[in-house]
């Protein structure tokens, strides 16, 4: 099986979403989530829990959209978090076991989150030595871990590599000789990055061979997340049997995975409307959609979204810029070519955008944030959330 699976594209029915949309009396820009498509990632989550024992959390720094963590609820443990205000939507919208992680906790959030927190995961030891009393007076309710660093990676981009040379997250073996880890409960690491099992199967030997005598007199382990499990192509059975394969060395351990991309990959579209169109040296349609905006891993990654009907530039016989509505002359989303000509008013649909995009957007230049809308199993929309001008307003007072 391939070790990068490809994340795949909306896998709901396009006429069905569109339909419900204008029913709906929305306007664009705007997100749809699929909730039966939330639902069949789902399962295959549980079907990994059901089979191995592990434990599995929404990494909300991927999704958190929380009119749909009831549905989650089903089918998760809890929520992971990477500071005390995803923490707090975890804690009040979702229950359950509550994670937290930090590259580093300041005094003040340190009091909050042992309000709220279930693991408590330290980026060094001087963190978890700093805090350590305050955890210990929680009592047994918090359950304080260690990020470590198995200094493996496989592939990944250096900006979204955690064991790149000189990186900030995690503990080397190396600092760990002699370290009084009392008090310590947990080992967590996170090396993938949208990768397969077998990734996994390579980070998995890095850590029994660095940290076996660490992991011997822990309860439990956490395998991080960047796991693309519900992905076509995520080789399921691999993930099991490597589940299998550490609680057999180590049948203490508690299993727990945090995927954020899995939970919500293939699940909804954003969709824009092309307001105007101009020429310089091509064809140029402005949309009511932004790369800098709405979708600003086009810009970092960078990536190029997948457009429904749309090919690469010249595949098709008429080929446009897609550009969006900002002051930022390289606000372009890419080239694409279809099989029509574009007119102002149409819509366009973006596939694959509700993992990190809906967490990422900005209201830079005053452009409005997409609505957020979920499209239930009865095949209406509902649970909509629309912005304005005071959420644009609001953050800068």
């Amino acid at each position: 099986m391939p070790d990068h699976p490809s994340t795949g594209l909306y896998r709901g029915d396009i006429p069905r979403l569109l339909a419900a949309f204008e029913r709906s009396g929305l306007d664009t820009p705007c997100f749809v989530l699929d909730q039966t498509l939330f639902r069949r990632n789902g399962e295959i989550l549980k079907r990994v829990q059901d089979e191995t024992g592990a434990k599995i959390l929404l990494a909300q720094k991927a999704f958190s959209c929380f009119g749909l963590y009831p549905l989650l609820r089903d089918y998760l443990v809890g929520t992971a978090a990477s500071g005390l205000h995803e923490a707090r939507l975890g804690h009040e919208e979702f229950g359950g076991e509550v994670h937290v992680f930090s590259p580093a906790f300041k005094p003040a959030e340190m009091i909050e989150v042992l309000k709220i927190a279930d693991h408590l995961v330290f980026n060094s030891l001087s963190q978890w030595q700093r805090y350590r009393d305050e955890v210990l007076a929680a009592g047994s309710r918090v359950s304080a871990g260690l990020r470590i660093n198995p200094e493996y990676s496989e592939a990944v981009a250096e900006i979204y590599d955690p064991c790149a040379p000189g990186s900030r997250f995690g503990v080397l073996a190396s600092l760990l000789d002699g370290a009084d880890l009392t008090g310590l409960e947990g080992l967590h690491f996170h090396t993938l990055c949208e990768q397969g099992a077998s990734a996994l199967g390579g980070t998995l030997r890095a850590v029994m061979e660095k940290f076996d005598s660490q992991l011997r007199t822990m309860k439990w382990l956490n395998f991080g997340g960047g796991h693309l499990i519900t992905s076509p192509g995520y080789d399921v059975e691999l993930l099991i049997s490597l589940i299998r394969e550490v609680q057999a060395r180590y049948p203490h351990l508690q299993i727990y995975l945090e995927p954020g991309e899995a939970i919500a990959v293939g699940t909804g579209v954003l969709l824009g409307t092309v307001i105007d169109l101009v020429e310089n040296g091509m064809p140029i349609a402005v949309l009511d959609l932004s790369a800098t905006t709405h979708m600003p891993d086009v810009l970092e990654m960078p990536y190029r979204p997948v457009v429904e009907g749309a090919g690469e530039a010249i595949e098709k016989a008429h080929t446009y810029r897609l550009g969006g509505p900002t002051c930022l002359a390289g606000d372009v989303i890419g080239d694409y070519s279809f099989d029509e000509p574009l007119q102002i008013g149409d819509r366009l649909l973006f596939h694959d955008m509700s993992h990190y995009t809906i967490v990422k957007t900005t209201t830079f230049n005053g452009v409005p944030l997409p609505s957020i809308a979920i499209l239930g199993e009865d095949g209406e929309i509902g649970n909509v959330r629309q912005f304005g001008y005071e959420d644009y307003r609001m953050r800068l007072g």
